[in-house]
């Protein structure tokens, strides 16, 4: 890609133009919220499920949507554009914006910060999806608005990190001893036959691709369904994945030091990561949304 370009307050132009107000409560508070949308030749990935997405989180945080459903639509397919389309991953952020002085209640007749950029889209490295990932639990020792996509993510960061430190790539955290989701993605298990990922509520995100691979199982006739998932039902899972736009589908073959069922990537995830191909090609051609 060359010099990418960005979006910054309705103006493209080069990121090392951009700029930033250090007032910013983005900056000061972590005040906003985002989001992060794949691109696949050039198309959106499940565009006005992501916009859904940010009105709820926007709702949540008392901050008014900023463009309307057009406009994003108009300026995200310009980003698209300006970087030479292909396979990207879009970020977008907003945040409260840029008050005179530093307060936590929130300033009046301030305009807020809309921010996005395209990134190179990495697909997951085959050796991963041949052999798995290891993952760690960990206690969520996160807020109770999981639910918001906001960028307050300092306690997912070192529980990520934690993972990392441990070996492992992902940290899958447990509240009262039930799995909320991972630390940079959504869970799933395949226990007795039936796939299972828990149920929305204030401690986890509802992902975009989570959502998408319900779908997609129930359309193909895999049992699923959302249910809370305890470390004992985890620890018994024939298979487990992590989910999310830009992972898409990842098997976690050892937990804790404890092989996943065989160890190996399991049938089911085979079958979904097939659905999801189709889902993704179709993409590509214009066929899906």
């Amino acid at each position: 890609m060359n010099a990418p370009i960005v979006y910054l307050n309705h103006e493209f132009m080069p990121l090392a133009e951009a700029r930033v107000s250090p007032l910013d409560r983005g900056f000061l508070f972590a005040d906003g919220v985002y989001e992060v949308i794949p691109v696949y030749a050039g198309k959106a990935f499940r565009l006005q499920e992501h916009l859904d997405r940010l009105q709820r989180s926007l709702d949540g945080i008392r901050l008014s949507m900023p463009l309307t459903n057009r406009d994003w639509i108009h300026a995200i397919d310009e980003l698209i554009r300006h970087n030479g389309g292909g396979e990207l991953s879009i970020y977008l952020q907003i945040t409260r914006g840029a008050a005179a002085y530093r307060d936590h209640a929130f300033p009046a007749g301030v305009d807020p910060t809309v921010f996005m950029m395209a990134t190179t889209r990495k697909p997951p490295e085959p050796a991963l999806l041949a052999m798995g990932i290891r993952a760690i639990t960990l206690d969520d020792i996160r807020w109770r608005y999981c639910h918001l996509k906001t960028i307050a993510l300092l306690p997912n960061i070192l529980l990520r990190q934690e993972a990392i430190d441990h070996g492992c790539t992902e940290a899958i955290l447990v509240r009262d001893d039930l799995v909320t989701e991972g630390a940079a993605s959504n869970v799933f298990i395949v226990h007795k036959g039936t796939l299972l990922t828990p149920p929305r509520g204030p401690f986890l995100l509802p992902g975009i691709t989570r959502d998408l691979l319900l779908e997609l199982a129930r359309e193909h006739g895999i049992p699923c369904r959302e249910a809370d998932i305890t470390r004992d039902m985890l620890a018994e899972a024939s298979e487990v994945w992590v989910t999310s736009s830009t992972r898409e589908i990842l098997p976690v073959t050892e937990i804790d030091e404890q092989a996943v069922g065989t160890g190996e990537p399991g049938p089911v995830w085979a079958q979904m990561m097939a659905h999801y191909r189709v889902y993704t090609d179709l993409l590509r051609s214009g066929d899906a949304a």
